[in-house]
């Protein structure tokens, strides 16, 4: 077994409760066995350890319809992916009701086209509606089944420390490798302070966080919403309050559109609709403002050892390599599942090998964030731009002194100073 470093916790920290179930792993490269093993066999490593949990690629299943049962799950481990993450779990299933028709799809066409690509997809979905316990004793069967493989309970609870301390304990048992917190679900639910009611109120989140770190004994990863200013304090409050990871981006609020021969919106559920999750190829760049404003924020005030789950948007490798390249850790899909199957993360990896070849990358760990320094101020970007532009004239006009002059170089010092 692949021994792992742990980092240790400051004094303070080790005093606090906060801190006081798990050590954070530092984030470490490929070992040279895998990495050997990769590079004879021509091939680059897609092989990531994050928060301790050893995955075989960086896509994740991301918490929705793609890990609703046993069924699914399974089918997910055996095509290969690198971790699931189930659906969103809670205390009390009965208060869950799903309507139907709860999806809408925004295609690259005029209004109410039939054909032309998806690149936008809306739900109006809620958390798991079936029973906790059989969710649970689902859990338990698939890792019974699937000892070795990464599997990812998602929780959301009410406004009650007691509730949030009994689903972690019960989600826990059932053997499930890490939790990713749910704070950032934009419908549904939001009077009982559940989903993004705590994801948009840093004061809330702060104290809920605090609850989950005291009771949580494996990895814990803040589901962040992008349906607030700054994403970046939410976040920075998640990963204070002692969680392991982020995730970002959750489904935009929005409205999919209106149909024109109805005149009434979409998904209509008995002539009606709801604002809902928007989701898709379309909200790939935005995504990624987000992901590299946390990741420059942990870059700049955390530690190494915490993580970032990039999601948004992904279908191709590309698409994950840019979220890697910015600094992330893993890779989550979900709609790209729905719309594409399970099979879609044979060509995830193809694709991200592809990529890796192309700039003689062997492993994940040597690309993640190198596009993030090139990131700055709209100010700084004047200040290079203009700096560039005085040196292009320097250039121009050639020598600035006969003292320059060279005698192998003559011709082309003649020719730098002449004007047409």
């Amino acid at each position: 077994m692949e021994s792992l470093t742990l980092q240790s916790a400051s004094p303070a920290a080790a005093a606090s409760p906060l801190h006081r179930r798990r050590l954070l792993p530092v984030r470490q490269r490929a070992t040279p066995v895998r990495a050997a093993a990769a590079s004879a066999a021509g091939e680059p490593d897609l092989s990531v350890r994050v928060n301790g949990l050893q995955m075989p690629n960086p896509f994740v299943i991301g918490s929705g319809p793609p890990g609703t049962n046993y069924t699914v799950m399974k089918r997910a481990f055996d095509e290969g992916w690198g971790a699931v993450i189930a659906k969103t779990v809670s205390l009390d299933a009965e208060k869950v009701i799903n309507v139907t028709p709860r999806y809408a799809k925004l295609r690259a066409e005029p209004n109410g086209a039939a054909m032309g690509r998806i690149i936008g997809w809306q739900n109006i979905e809620l958390i798991s509606d079936r029973p906790l316990e059989t969710m649970l004793n689902e859990f338990k069967q698939l890792k019974k089944e699937y000892p070795d493989r990464i599997l990812i309970g998602s929780i959301m609870e009410e406004y009650n420390k007691a509730a949030w301390h009994e689903l972690i304990e019960r989600v826990e048992e059932s053997g499930v490798d890490a939790l990713e917190i749910n704070f950032s679900c934009p419908h549904g639910m939001p009077e009982r302070k559940m989903g993004a009611a705590v994801g948009q109120d840093c004061d809330l989140l702060e104290e809920v966080c605090g609850w989950i770190n005291e009771k949580a004994t494996v990895p814990v990863w803040a589901k962040m919403t992008p349906n607030i200013t700054d994403i970046t304090q939410p976040a920075r409050v998640a990963l204070k309050s002692g969680c392991e990871g982020v995730s970002a981006i959750n489904t935009i609020m929005s409205v999919m559109g209106i149909n024109l021969k109805t005149l009434r919106p979409e998904p209509c559920v008995e002539g009606y609709s709801t604002p809902g999750g928007y989701s898709a190829r379309a909200v790939h760049p935005i995504a990624l403002a987000k992901v590299m404003q946390i990741a420059r924020l942990m870059k700049e005030e955390f530690a190494d050892g915490q993580s970032l789950s990039a999601i948004g948007g992904v279908e191709t490798g590309n698409d994950a390599a840019e979220f890697i390249l910015l600094g992330a850790d893993t890779v989550q899909v979900c709609t790209g599942v729905m719309i594409h199957g399970y099979p879609l993360v044979k060509k995830l990896c193809a694709e991200l090998q592809d990529f890796m070849r192309e700039h003689n990358f062997s492993s994940i760990e040597e690309f993640r964030g190198a596009s993030l320094p090139y990131f700055t101020t709209h100010t700084d970007l004047v200040h290079r731009q203009q700096e560039a532009i005085k040196q292009r004239k320097a250039i121009k006009k050639g020598l600035q002194s006969d003292k320059d002059w060279t005698g192998d170089g003559f011709v082309k010092e003649t020719e730098s100073m002449v004007s047409n």
